[in-house]
């Protein structure tokens, strides 16, 4: 038998970090049975924001790049289709693989269907119900579509079959838990300090400010950024800053009175979510992270997709009330052991496995 090659596709940080976990597996345990070719299609690549990912978690730079960030959303899925077509048309790849719910991962799960590529969905089954965010409609088409879908947790799983798809016979469900929560077991003994940390005091609270639903609303980020410059009246508050968000920022002269720092690497992160004592967030993953670490989390949304952090205890959904936020932060927290959500820290294995098994 030759070798299966899959096509994997990337487009955010996010999805460079789940990427890596995959690749080591695959370069260190099955390089004699699967050929993996990388592509970026650009959705988020700059030196800052994407290219130190590839060098701190030492992983080759895709053998493919799009270079198609900045566009809007339907002209960005658009010409990554093309160009991801163009490449599926050179490579004729057996599966391609997809993570989350980018506009990478739809452009790459239409591929995949139009050309009759089987289509492999890691993070398949995820549902925040509210179908006013794109991250929700693409993560709905891209499991319709999909052959292999990879869930993360058993709410992912049940989800999936209460929409029906248990009965669809190409599609097959499996739950190998979180390719996030390996990275962190593996990559977090490589954590570091970000230079840019200026002061000693290690009780600070982390957070992070970036989703459309809370930079696009002038009203939610005046609140989440009031809050933040409350808390840090008693305790330090660090955001490493996406450069959207403080572009808006200063185009409205919204103070801020918190330390922002430039965005930062993978294993900087990690740092900070170690050492920090609550954080607040909108990112998907650092709500995931925040319990890999044993830490308290307060979202910044109306919903999420991680309903199980919620009903641990350990995730509370704030929303963008300022009063809500500063009252939770101010209730004593305490982490609450709700036994291993997310799996063993396996996945990567169970998902190579099952895509030879399905080949």
């Amino acid at each position: 038998m030759s070798n299966i090659k899959i096509l994997t596709i990337i487009g955010a940080r996010p999805q460079i970090i789940k990427a890596a976990t995959l690749s080591k597996r695959i370069k260190n345990q099955y390089s004699s049975e699967v050929e993996e070719i990388l592509v970026h299609t650009g959705q988020h690549y700059d030196e800052k924001m994407s290219a130190v990912f590839f060098k701190d978690m030492d992983i080759p730079k895709p053998k493919y790049n799009l270079g198609l960030g900045g566009l809007s959303q339907s002209t960005m899925t658009g010409r990554m289709m093309e160009g991801l077509e163009n490449v599926c048309l050179k490579e004729r790849p057996d599966w391609i693989l997809v993570y989350g719910d980018t506009n990478s991962t739809l452009a790459g799960s239409l591929v995949a269907s139009k050309l009759q590529i089987k289509l492999a969905h890691v993070e398949a089954g995820l549902r925040s119900h509210n179908m006013n965010m794109p991250e929700e409609v693409n993560r709905i088409l891209t499991d319709r579509i999909s052959n292999l879908l990879f869930c993360p947790t058993t709410l992912a799983v049940e989800n999936l079959e209460t929409e029906g798809f248990n009965n669809f016979p190409n599609t097959k469900i499996k739950n190998v838990g979180d390719i996030m929560y390996e990275g962190v077991l593996h990559f977090s003994k490589q954590a570091r300090k970000p230079t840019e940390l200026n002061h000693t005091d290690l009780n600070y609270v982390l957070a992070t400010i970036h989703r459309a639903e809370t930079t696009n609303n002038i009203e939610n980020l005046k609140s989440v950024i009031e809050a933040l410059n409350t808390i840090n009246e008693t305790t330090n508050v660090i955001v490493p800053i996406h450069p959207k968000t403080l572009s808006i920022i200063k185009n409205n002269n919204i103070e801020v009175t918190f330390q922002m720092i430039n965005p930062v690497g993978y294993l900087e992160m990690l740092w900070l979510i170690n050492n920090c004592s609550l954080v607040i967030t909108d990112s998907g993953g650092l709500q995931k992270e925040a319990y890999f670490f044993e830490k308290c989390c307060l979202t910044t949304r109306t919903e999420t997709e991680w309903m199980e952090l919620v009903d641990s205890g350990n995730n509370v959904l704030v929303a963008y009330d300022v009063n809500k936020i500063l009252s939770e932060f101010k209730m004593p927290k305490k982490f609450k052991s709700s036994g291993k959500l997310y799996g063993d820290g396996s996945t990567s294995e169970l998902i190579i496995n099952a895509i030879i098994s399905t080949s």
